[in-house]
C-alpha cells in the first residue's frame, strides 16, 4: 500500500521544482517527521540552501563515518555559520568500528566488495536506520544523472529497506543546473569539488576523477559502476 502511495504522490510532483517538492514535504510530514539527510556534497549544498531560503521547518543532519577529508569538516562549519543553523551529527558506534577493524584491519573496503560493503554498513547504514526508525520522511540529494544506479529516482518513493517515504527533490535536475544554482546563489560547497572531485565520501574511497569520466567514478574506483552503492539507497545487504 506504501509502495502505491509514494507512486501516486511521484506522479502528482512529476515536473514540479525542487522548492515546490520540499514545500510538499513540509506540509505532508507532520513537525518531526521528517528531516533532510545531507551528505554535504554539492546536491545535499543546494537542498540546504533552499530549505534556508524558503524557512522550511525541516531539520537537517548528516553522517560522520569517522573517515571523512578535512574538507568535509571545514564545510560543515561553514554551512553551519553560513545559515545560523545547528546540524545533527550522526557517528556510528564505536563497539562496531573495533570489532570490524580488529576483524578485517583499517582498509578492509579495498580487499573485497563484501568487505567495503560492511565497512559502509558499520559506518552508514547502522547510525542511519536507527535515525530512520524516528522518522516518516527522509529528504535525499539524489539525482537520475549521478550514475546507473540511480537513473530511476523518482521524486517519492518509498524505501523498503528503512519503511519511510524517501523525498528526492532534485531527481530531475541536471548537473549543469546544479551548477548554475551554486554559483547564482554562494552557495558553500566542499573545496575538494573545484580539485576534480564531483562526488565526495571518505577519503580513504575517493579519488579525483579525469575529464570525460563518470561523474561517480571517483567512488570505489575499484569496482564494477554497478557495484557502486554503500547501502543507504540499495537493497538490505
Amino acid at each position: 500500500m506504501s509502495r502505491e502511495v509514494a507512486e501516486r504522490l511521484s506522479h502528482e510532483l512529476s515536473g514540479k521544482s525542487p522548492e515546490e517538492i520540499l514545500g510538499w514535504a513540509a506540509a505532508f510530514f507532520k513537525a518531526g517527521e521528517s528531516a533532510f539527510a545531507s551528505s554535504l556534497g554539492a546536491e545535499d549544498q543546494v537542498i540546504t540552501d533552499m530549505l534556508m531560503r524558503e524557512r522550511f521547518p525541516i531539520p537537517l543532519f548528516t553522517l560522520d563515518t569517522g573517515r571523512l577529508p578535512q574538507e568535509s569538516y571545514d564545510l560543515l562549519d561553514a554551512t553551519r555559520k553560513r545559515y545560523g543553523i545547528q546540524i545533527n551529527v550522526l557517528f556510528p558506534e564505536a563497539s562496531e568500528v573495533e570489532l570490524m577493524l580488529f576483524r578485517h584491519g583499517a582498509n578492509l573496503f579495498y580487499e573485497s566488495v563484501e568487505l567495503r560493503r560492511e565497512c559502509c554498513r558499520v559506518r552508514k547504514v547502522l547510525p542511519l536506520a536507527k535515525k530512520l526508525a524516528t522518522l516518516k520522511g527522509w529528504i535525499c540529494g539524489l539525482r537520475r544523472e549521478q550514475s546507473v544506479t540511480r537513473t530511476a529516482i523518482a521524486p517519492v518513493e518509498w524505501d523498503e529497506s528503512f519503511g519511510l517515504f524517501k523525498v528526492n527533490p532534485l531527481a530531475d535536475m541536471t548537473e549543469a543546473v546544479l551548477w548554475e544554482y551554486i554559483k547564482s546563489h554562494n552557495v558553500p560547497v566542499n573545496a575538494l569539488h573545484y580539485c576534480g572531485y564531483p562526488s565526495i565520501g571518505c577519503a580513504p574511497c575517493t579519488r579525483a576523477i579525469n575529464p570525460g569520466e563518470d561523474i561517480r567514478a571517483g567512488r570505489w574506483w575499484w569496482e564494477l559502476p554497478e557495484h557502486k552503492e554503500c547501502g543507504l539507497h540499495r537493497k538490505p545487504l
